[in-house]
């Protein structure tokens, strides 16, 4: 199952599908190659993990992990309070149009409604939460990334900071989300805007975000400084570097 989306206006659809379309073309084949779309059962590369196969033929629970009913709450120790009206999102560094929106700007363009798996690096896997945000892709399709852009770094209010790749960031399951389960994003879940990576380790996906620069080269973030992995794929086991 994709995404399904809905469009708040007609240009402004246009132009993003345009421009995201841009974007697949470029990273088409390096998106394919992910491991979470490339490793097959019976490939060089087996997936591990367990249980029926979800979306993408990844088993259900990757390996070492225990599925939960509740969401754990796991952070820096700090939960920013930030009002909508104060609350904005900068988009900058390798791309042709930098932004800065704030809630009505963001709130504005097409929104996504999925179904996911959250995988934690601490072994606990939240499955089929429902979600309502922005595709990754649709925010870069705004700025257009330039030619030399191979990555992104997104930062936290609360001073966090997570490396991607853009052939992970700009697969169409990866959503800044502000409705998680029926419900505004609540504010120790990263509310009112966190970004999700569910072909990835949750902390890839930072809570409170603020800014999504892209690089033009790979950089650490707070946890990949600390010795966590820079990829990060859960059906690896690949938690630490």
């Amino acid at each position: 199952m994709e995404p399904d989306e809905t469009a708040p206006d007609s240009d402004k659809l246009d132009r993003i599908i345009d421009a995201r379309m841009k974007l697949k073309h470029r990273f088409e084949e390096a998106m394919k190659n992910t491991p979470s779309m490339a490793d097959h059962i019976d490939g060089p590369n087996k997936p591990l993990g367990s249980g029926p196969p979800n979306r993408h033929g990844m088993p259900k629970i990757p390996k070492s992990q225990t599925v939960t009913k509740k969401w754990p709450v796991l952070d820096l120790g700090h939960h920013p309070n930030i009002p909508l009206d104060k609350w904005q999102l900068a988009i900058d560094g390798e791309v042709e149009h930098p932004v800065r929106l704030k809630w009505a700007d963001f709130m504005a363009l097409p929104q996504t409604d999925d179904i996911s798996d959250f995988h934690c690096v601490t072994t606990w896997s939240k499955l089929d939460v429902p979600w309502v945000g922005v595709r990754f892709a649709d925010l870069a399709a705004l700025v257009m990334p330039k030619e030399t852009a191979t990555h992104v770094m997104c930062y936290g209010f609360d001073g966090y900071s997570t490396n991607l790749s853009l052939e992970e960031a700009l697969k169409p399951d990866v959503l800044l989300v502000h409705t998680a389960e029926g419900h505004p994003l609540p504010r120790e879940h990263g509310g009112p805007v966190r970004m999700i990576t569910p072909q990835l380790y949750a902390w890839k996906g930072s809570k409170w975000i603020k800014r999504i620069e892209f690089l033009a080269g790979n950089r650490l973030g707070f946890w990949e400084q600390r010795g966590y992995s820079n990829t990060a794929y859960p059906w690896r086991n690949d938690r630490y570097s």
